[in-house]
């Protein structure tokens, strides 16, 4: 058996890392269309899924693929990656000053077993003025995150409050791909206390 996880994020390498796992990443190549009928929550479902299937046609029937997509949602309209610093600098010009929802669908297969799932998030900015959009945007940070900042880097002085799974906002909801990985037979919390006797032998 081997895990693989199907995202090339360094956010979520360092998270399934941190749940005791050992994995290879195979990102997904397939392009990821919109699709303007679903709502956030069933767009970063249906986002795992075709990323899990993808990168699953090409593993062996017993290895685990876990795939994620993050949104993050405002008044309706969903915000992926910013295409260049003046969409990164609209994008957070939406969020200041309000609340929005981070949402993250996680996809698990093993076998002939999907499980699809998402979570979701608000959080809160805290007023913002040009001159700081300005200088966060020259960090370069914006630039790869969904609705354009990391809440884990510098987007932590932008935020002001959070209501649900921190880790969700980083891009992988730590608690929820526990239950589900336990649901395809991988136990992380059962590695972990096994990974933890081993060191004091």
């Amino acid at each position: 058996m081997a895990m693989i996880l199907a995202s090339q994020s360094p956010r979520r390498r360092e998270l399934l890392g941190q749940m005791g796992f050992s994995f290879t990443v195979r990102p997904a190549r397939g392009e990821e269309l919109p699709h303007p009928e679903l709502t956030p929550a069933q767009l970063v479902e249906e986002l795992a899924r075709q990323k899990a299937l993808e990168v699953s046609a090409g593993a062996d029937a017993d290895d685990v693929v876990v795939a994620a997509d993050t949104v993050v949602a405002v008044d309706g309209t969903v915000l992926g990656k910013p295409r260049d610093r003046a969409h990164a600098a609209e994008m957070l010009s939406a969020l200041s000053g309000r609340e929005h929802t981070v949402y993250t669908g996680v996809a698990v297969k093993r076998g002939e077993k999907l499980l699809v799932e998402h979570e979701a998030t608000l959080v809160r900015f805290r007023p913002l003025t040009q001159r700081e959009i300005h200088l966060y945007i020259q960090t370069g940070e914006p630039m790869d995150k969904a609705g354009g900042y990391g809440i884990q880097g510098y987007g932590a002085l932008l935020v002001e409050g959070i209501r649900g799974d921190y880790f969700n906002v980083v891009g992988l909801p730590i608690c929820r791909l526990g239950r589900m990985l336990a649901q395809v037979g991988e136990d992380a919390l059962a590695r972990c206390a096994e990974t933890c006797v081993e060191k004091e032998r």
